[in-house]
């Protein structure tokens, strides 16, 4: 957007890009205006939604028990590893979350209160932000929040709630702002964009997008450790509802459907990424912090639960333990049977200094897990408060000092061609894996997708894939490299791939291969020129 000065459309590698809508491109493409284009613009926005976030639960929170639970909810999720990291990330789900979390809680007030004064205002503020959501990442959020009030309405046996004033008045408002975007374009003539949205949500459903695929298992798994000990406080508090109020008791119903609707759905979906579940985090740490406020005397851990968070604990804390001490056994790992992954192998290779000192990350971890399982065997508040306290330390801790040592296994040795490939006019794309750091970090022009052979070619490679099903976007990349490959080009044309995949780059005499390191593989075709 920046680049091309075309802010009314989102564009992948500078053509049309219907699968997602524009309003969280339009807040990193804001943030970058006033940043500049870098990786702290791209998340900025994000560190924005954790501050409005936190503000929100805390509001609710009040709002629904006390100030004290209204606290502790935004520590629990704060302290939890799944959610704390979210915040620091680029990615479109943060906002698109909390878009339709105060969507579903201004439709709980506008069905405590069907026939109240403010029950028009909920309605309106709804629709709101469940257009909002649309207009942040797509259709989805439509789905998630109807089956999950839905459930509800079920669940509780009211029904009347469809025909109310306020759920009439949220129905219009959602979809007039939801289709807004989708409307301005089709009257521009892009009636593609209904179609490319309506596919891409077909893809997700019935594929696994992207490599992206899993057991139907895998988000139960990703919040039981990645939320973990919030997780266990949630099953530990799950059934226990003595002592609320009505209100309390129709909030906690809306909020456990939210959780189940959330997690059914994307165990379904064929496309399994670790953030899909991440709605989840808002009941899971709701549930937990109310266990801890409302039922500490009663929350209990029986053996078996106790069996598991201690398994889990020391599973942990061994790994961070170990991470200090990688370098001693990571040529066992490499060679190995336990690592079945051929490129994570060649990942581990890469040349990270490791002091030996990380491994007290482990330890900050442990002290604040025994406080937490301390406090809840004792129904002692202090050491809970104390554990998550800890347990944020451990977090930002962690942040600073393992995520950059991390990344220099996983993706740095190609990121680092990518910015060399910044300085100089050439073609840059990928092989047989999906990414868009090439995209930022090479910093494509409008230039280099314009070379006449280029674009004929790609057309032609483009209409095929699409015969045969598959997206036209999906397939760019490929089309790219196949033209890269054989066609025309007008300057250097580098192709990056994982070591595991570069036989096939081999059987092209035309391209050279320059290097591999940690995974990655590089490879070059040069124009050719005529002898003089």
């Amino acid at each position: 957007m920046l680049v091309s000065g075309n802010y009314a459309e989102v564009q992948l590698n500078y053509l049309p890009f219907w699968e997602k809508p524009p309003l969280f491109i339009w807040m990193q493409a804001a943030s970058m205006n006033v940043f500049g284009i870098n990786e702290f613009a791209a998340r900025f926005p994000n560190a924005v939604c954790s501050i409005i976030t936190f503000i929100v639960l805390f509001l609710i929170g009040k709002k629904f028990y006390s100030k004290k639970f209204g606290i502790l909810w935004c520590l629990v999720y704060s302290a939890t590893i799944l959610p704390h990291l979210f915040f620091k990330s680029g990615i479109i789900d943060p906002w698109f979350n909390l878009f339709i979390f105060l969507s579903i809680y201004n439709i709980i007030l506008f069905i405590n209160n069907p026939i109240g004064l403010k029950e028009i205002l909920n309605g309106l503020l709804a629709g709101l932000f469940l257009g909002l959501a649309v207009l942040t990442k797509g259709p989805a959020a439509i789905i998630i929040v109807i089956l999950t009030l839905l459930a509800f309405v079920i669940w509780n046996k009211n029904f009347k709630v469809f025909l109310t004033k306020a759920f009439f008045v949220f129905t219009l408002t959602t979809l007039f702002v939801s289709c807004s975007w989708f409307i301005f374009e089709w009257l521009r003539g892009n009636g593609q964009v209904i179609k490319e949205f309506v596919t891409y949500q077909i893809r997700l459903f019935e594929t696994g997008d992207s490599g992206h695929d899993g057991p139907f298992f895998y988000h139960a798994l990703v919040l039981l450790l990645g939320c973990f000990p919030a997780s266990f406080l949630f099953i530990a508090g799950y059934r226990n509802t003595q002592g609320l109020t009505p209100f309390q008791l129709l909030f906690r119903k809306f909020i456990i459907c939210l959780f189940w609707i959330v997690l059914i759905l994307f165990s379904i979906v064929k496309t399994k990424i670790v953030h899909y579940s991440s709605l989840c985090y808002f009941p899971l740490t709701f549930v937990a912090a109310l266990a801890i406020t409302h039922n500490c005397s009663r929350l209990t851990f029986n053996n078996i639960i106790k069996i598991f968070y201690w398994l889990i604990t020391l599973l942990i804390t061994i790994a961070f333990i170990s991470l200090g001490f990688i370098n001693y056994f990571k040529q066992y790992l490499i060679n190995g049977t336990l690592i079945e992954d051929g490129f994570a192998r060649e990942n581990l290779k890469a040349n990270v200094h490791w002091s030996g000192f990380e491994s007290l990350l482990g330890i900050i971890l442990l002290t604040s897990l025994w406080l937490i399982f301390r406090g809840i065997t004792q129904k002692n508040l202090k050491f809970i408060y104390s554990g998550f306290g800890i347990s944020l330390l451990f977090i930002y801790l962690s942040i600073n000092v393992l995520v950059p040592k991390i990344e220099q296994y996983t993706q740095h040795s190609a990121i680092e061609f990518y910015k060399a490939c910044s300085t100089q006019k050439c073609y840059v794309e990928t092989h047989h894996f999906k990414s868009y750091a090439y995209l930022f970090y090479s910093q494509r022009q409008p230039q280099d997708y314009t070379n006449p052979d280029q674009i004929k070619s790609i057309k032609i490679y483009l209409d095929n894939a699409e015969k045969e099903g598959h997206s036209r976007f999906t397939s760019f990349p490929n089309a790219n490299g196949a033209w890269m490959k054989e066609g025309k080009i007008d300057r250097p044309a580098y192709l990056v791939c994982k070591k595991t995949d570069e036989k096939e780059l081999f059987t092209n005499l035309s391209l050279k291969k320059l290097y591999d390191k940690n995974g990655f593989s590089f490879f070059v075709r040069m124009p050719y020129k005529p002898a003089k």
